[in-house]
């Protein structure tokens, strides 16, 4: 299985709804002139979601032996709107997260 294939089935699975790969968008999100974020974000079109017609996805390195891979999908919902706004959201999170534990 391709690692798009995963993505999509990952998107069905968290949020419903049928997603079909549309493009593959290179991203570089830089912080303070250090690269915090480099890589390509699948985006999907979703069909039967409530609220987003699209869907952004990549595969996550965790640094954890036991689960090096995470499967990150993002909704296209405000303030997400790209596949660039999507990765911040998700930098934010993950900064949050660990901020908490």
């Amino acid at each position: 299985m391709s690692h798009i294939e995963e993505l999509r089935e990952a998107i069905q699975q968290l949020h419903g709804g049928e997603a079909t790969h549309s493009a593959s968008v290179p991203v570089k999100e830089v912080f303070n002139g250090e690269t915090v974020w480099d890589g390509i974000v699948e985006v999907f079109n979703l069909k039967g979601h409530p609220k987003a017609n699209t869907a952004y996805a990549w595969l996550h390195d965790t640094g954890d032996p036991d689960k090096p891979i995470k499967h990150v999908t993002v909704l296209h919902v405000p303030p997400v709107v790209s596949p660039l706004t999507a990765v911040r959201a998700f930098i934010v999170q993950e900064f949050r997260s660990n901020a908490q534990a």
